[in-house]
């Protein structure tokens, strides 16, 4: 069977405030019910395709695994990479990983963080791939382009131009090679051509071929990648790669490291819509827009609107837009954004300024996810904070004590079953407890639905990292959040 390799470590930030780096976009529904995680691991799934690999970093670990599992997906491993490396170093690693149970097996690289609306169509380009990848090539998918995008590399066939007939039907094809992200006026002569596919970064080969592919051009990255897989730890069953072999890899992408080198390549061209929804543009384009062109969502009302993105985050912050034309407007509970639909590719800028200010929206999103579940502020003060906590069913906090605050819970859905100074007790809705200064304290959901509580922290400091932790059933060391 073909193993699916979902890469899923990205930051996204040209969909700020939605998307930032403590919850990218490929943990967000953007497009749809589903996460775009979500929705690229059921697309690899089915009697052909194995369970799938996925390489991530620690902060999204359980994340990963909680959006696997609310779609029924049981992964085949969890690869934790200690540092950003790009996506060279991450395909090595799947590779030396894999070849140690299926050195005979394909790899299906792709990013999590696509949209590919016609899953069927794009299990079918796959199959038409893999005789290709059986017989040693690498093969890439190419999309139809569809306007001369200056935002994509290409990839130039080897050829003739291809014709995109309605009935067009999935081929492998021979590739001549990788070309690097065009000007204007390139991209418009590359599009005339009829030989150019917009480069989508998703990959099948096999375990064999992509490893002589790195032995031969990117030698240097196989003694720490080797490494990284030989000494890493079983982590809860997470596989934890190296952080001293994997500090010392280059940063550097799979079309530099191998692809624009190799001389075995095919491309399989796919016409059935994609995108890497790389701006609030691609997502109104994506999304099902009224006769007058116009996107909304959540709680957001257009008027006499042309051409715009409308959307409210919040269940109780109202947007509402007025004679508004080709207009990007995202509201969450503690970031805005307001921008020309023109200027969509810019919104990586705000967060630039916004690191510059110190502002945590830049980073931080408002909700904080956990194993155990999630929390969000709800007010603060200098010696006071009130926040939500929802604990999902049999999960449980860790064991732990705080230097500098004492806490009020008040328990408003599910029973809480809480632990103060080794005395234990239920604690259903509308009951409270309070926690002493340096009190040893744990909070449990022993039920089978969600517990939400209201916690009202008051004291001289009140950071995340203000725990003394005894046992976890997560292995979080002293101080870890949560």
């Amino acid at each position: 069977m073909i193993t699916p390799i979902l890469l899923c470590g990205g930051s996204g930030t040209r969909l700020w405030p939605l998307s930032r780096k403590s919850y990218p976009k490929q943990f967000v529904p953007l497009v749809g019910d589903t996460t775009l995680f979500q929705a690229s691991a059921q697309r690899l799934s089915g009697a052909e395709y194995a369970a799938p690999m996925v390489l991530t970093n620690s902060d999204f670990r359980f994340i990963v695994t909680e959006q696997l599992a609310e779609v029924g997906i049981d992964p085949g491993a969890i690869l934790i990479e200690p540092a950003g490396r790009n996506t060279a170093p991450a395909v090595l690693a799947s590779a030396l990983y894999l070849e140690q149970s299926d050195p005979d097996g394909l790899m299906l690289v792709a990013p999590s963080d696509h949209v590919v609306p016609d899953a069927a169509a794009f299990r079918a380009a796959v199959a038409a791939g893999e005789e290709a990848a059986r017989a040693g090539q690498i093969v890439t998918f190419g999309i139809k382009p569809t306007h001369a995008e200056t935002g994509y590399g290409y990839l130039e066939l080897a050829g003739a131009p291809i014709e995109f007939s309605p009935d067009f039907t999935p081929r492998a094809i021979d590739l001549h090679r990788f070309v690097e992200k065009p000007d204007a006026q390139t991209a418009e002569a590359m599009l005339s051509s009829g030989r150019f596919l917009w480069n989508a970064g998703i990959f099948l080969f096999s375990v064999k071929a992509i490893l002589a592919a790195f032995r031969a051009h990117a030698p240097g990255l196989m003694a720490p990648v080797e490494t990284a897989i030989a000494a890493a730890e079983s982590d809860l069953g997470f596989f934890r790669l190296d952080p001293a072999a994997w500090q010392a890899l280059e940063d550097i992408s799979i079309d530099y490291a191998v692809m624009e080198k190799v001389d075995n390549l095919t491309v399989v061209p796919f016409a059935a819509g994609w995108s890497d929804l790389g701006g609030w543009d691609a997502v109104w384009r994506e999304s099902a827009a009224d006769g007058q062109g116009v996107v909304t969502s959540g709680n957001a009302t257009a008027i006499d609107c042309h051409d715009s993105l409308l959307r409210s985050e919040e269940e109780g912050l109202a947007v509402v837009g007025i004679g508004l034309r080709d207009v990007i407007a995202v509201a969450m509970s503690d970031a805005v954004l307001v921008a020309d639909a023109s200027r969509a590719q810019d919104v990586k800028l705000a967060v630039a300024a916004l690191k510059s200010k110190g502002a945590k929206q830049a980073t931080e999103f408002p909700k904080d996810h956990r194993p155990w579940g999630w929390f969000e502020s709800l007010a603060q003060g200098s010696r006071f904070q009130v926040k939500r906590i929802h604990v999902h069913p049999g999960a449980a906090l860790s064991l732990q004590s705080h230097h500098h605050r004492s806490e009020h819970w008040i328990v408003v859905e599910g029973t809480a079953k809480v632990t103060v100074d080794g005395e234990v007790r239920l604690v259903s809705e509308n009951q409270s407890v309070y926690i002493p200064l340096g009190a040893v304290h744990r909070m449990e959901n022993p039920g089978k639905l969600p517990m939400v509580l209201i916690e009202v922290q008051t004291g001289s400091y009140l950071g995340e990292d203000d725990i003394l932790r005894y046992e976890d059933l997560y292995a979080r060391g002293q101080g870890a959040k949560g």
